[in-house]
């Protein structure tokens, strides 16, 4: 089956052979980050999914704050292509967002969630025969929702390897970073590192500075699921992982984060 070419707007692809792109990474600052994160994380980022969508600080707690199977939220995700879909070539500007295109999205988002192992040639026509019972209201036949899904399917794809890779990183880690706080293990500080990758790929023109820091402060509570760190003990963590990102932003000359 051939490749999918729709989503180059989506990922840091090679021009030449359609490869997900690899950005090195700097030092962490103050942590644990550093080349090894990039390294882990740099083929699956692009602009990555989403946990939840919306602003950096409303990322829901029952999305980031729990394990793999929550890793990806396919609500979240239809939320977030509500903004990003009129940008795809195959998007139809006379059909409706949510009656035609989203029931498409989370079709593709919820198959990724609940299958991490198949591979898309062998999926797609497993989803085509499934299309008619999953569409509802939408208008779209399988020939023109297929592309929807597969963006979904991706996406969903990246923003999973993406956390996966940065949990596998930090739990070697962060019990030997200065704002690691004694009593608390990587399930109170994985929150926080999954926090700050997801904010830092969805804000890529903001710093971290008194603003972002305020708002990721009132987004925390929300986010933190069930880690027992107040923001004052997470901060750090957030910080380490949204720079972590930072170095790998495309446009980032000299991976120094600004």
């Amino acid at each position: 089956m051939a490749k999918n070419t729709n989503d180059t707007t989506d990922m840091n692809r090679d021009p030449i052979t359609g490869a997900p792109g690899s950005h090195p990474v700097g030092t962490g600052v103050g942590g644990v980050g550093g080349a090894a994160v990039g390294a882990a994380i740099g083929s699956a980022f692009g602009p990555i999914g989403t946990l939840v969508g919306g602003a950096i600080g409303t990322v829901a707690g029952a999305a980031v704050g729990h394990g793999a199977a929550e890793r990806v939220d396919p609500t979240g995700e239809v939320e977030a292509w509500s903004r990003d879909a009129t940008t795809r070539p195959y998007y139809d500007k006379n059909l409706d967002y949510q009656r035609d295109y989203a029931p498409a999205y989370r079709y593709g988002a919820e198959a990724r969630t609940e299958n991490r192992t198949e591979a898309w040639d062998r999926a797609e026509s497993r989803l085509q025969s499934g299309w008619d019972n999953a569409k509802g209201e939408s208008r779209l036949a399988w020939d023109n929702a297929r592309d929807a899904v597969r963006d979904a399917w991706d996406r969903s794809d990246r923003t999973y390897k993406t956390y996966d890779a940065t949990d596998r990183y930090y739990e070697n880690r962060f019990n030997q970073a200065d704002y690691y706080k004694s009593g608390y293990s990587f399930d109170d500080y994985k929150p926080a590192y999954r926090y700050g990758t997801y904010a830092r790929s969805q804000s890529p023109n903001r710093t971290w500075d008194a603003s972002t820091e305020s708002e990721l402060e009132r987004g925390w509570d929300a986010a933190k699921g069930t880690s027992r760190l107040a923001w004052t003990d997470a901060k750090g963590a957030v910080k380490d992982a949204w720079h972590g990102v930072e170095r790998i932003l495309p446009g980032d000359a000299d991976h120094d984060g600004r």
